[in-house]
This record gives C-alpha cells, sequence and structure tokens, in this order.
C-alpha cells in the first residue's frame, strides 16, 4: 500500500537486491492463514488503487501486479477442470499439469532474470502450497 501511494505521489520504487525484510509467520495453520487472508484481501485492494497507474508503471511491475491478481484465479479455474476431468475421465489431466509447471517456472524465471540472483527459482517449490492451501484464501478473500 505504501509503494502505491508513492508512486501515485511520483516518487520511484527500486528493487534493491541486498534489501533484509523481516516478517513475524504464525507457526501454527490457523493464525497463519488468517495472516494470509489479510494480505490476500489488501492486494486485492491496493490493486484497485493502483489500476489507474498501471500505465505509468514499469512493465515488470504491472505485469507483477496483474499476475497477483489474475494468476491465482486462473489457476482456480484450471484446478477446478482438471479435478473434474479426473472424476469424470480417471485420467490425469497432463495438459493443465504441464501448462501450471510452465507458468510457474516462466514466473519464477522472471524474477530471477530481473533479481539477478537463481535463488527466485526455488520458489516453483511453493506452487503447491499454493495451489491446495493459499488458493482457498484467496478466492475466499475476494469473495469477502
Amino acid at each position: 500500500h505504501l509503494t502505491i501511494l508513492m508512486l501515485a505521489a511520483g516518487f520511484r520504487t527500486e528493487y534493491v537486491p541486498d534489501a533484509i525484510a523481516a516478517t513475524v509467520v504464525p507457526d501454527r495453520m490457523v493464525p497463519y492463514l488468517r495472516q494470509q487472508l489479510r494480505w490476500a484481501r489488501s492486494t486485492f485492494r491496493d490493486t484497485a488503487l493502483a489500476l489507474p497507474l498501471l500505465p505509468s508503471l514499469d512493465f515488470y511491475i504491472t505485469l507483477d501486479i496483474v499476475g497477483q491478481n489474475l494468476l491465482p484465479l486462473l489457476l482456480g479455474v484450471s484446478i477446478l477442470t482438471a479435478l473434474a476431468q479426473i472424476a469424470l475421465t480417471s485420467e490425469l489431466p497432463w495438459p493443465t499439469v504441464l501448462i501450471i509447471a510452465s507458468m510457474t517456472m516462466v514466473r519464477c524465471s522472471l524474477a530471477a532474470f530481473r533479481a539477478r540472483q537463481l535463488r527466485f527459482l526455488a520458489f516453483a517449490l511453493h506452487k503447491p502450497i499454493s495451489m491446495f492451501l493459499l488458493l482457498p484464501v484467496k478466492v475466499y478473500a475476494l469473495c469477502t
């Protein structure tokens, strides 16, 4: 939210690869999911505030803002159609699996390239958690 306010005021922001940020992450599942729900609601609210700024932002930032909001929704639709295919045909929908894996690697590769740090590729390991635990939280956040 602070970044959007700064951009709206005409300031620039930059990625600083050696910056260090700390946060408190709950060590139990229910508090963790509550934290993720707050963060997801904040992301959706901040995106609404950022929409008028999108034409003036760096392409990568615009892509990230759009991706943070559209990709989880598209992922949800993909998972639902994959589950329907499994239920109806008892076959694993390999094209869907490959597309999700490819999109994950493209996003991680863009982040690694932009930051010039290969460690961003490891974020792909987060995808199963994102798909089956955090995606329902994001859908609930959008609905509420």
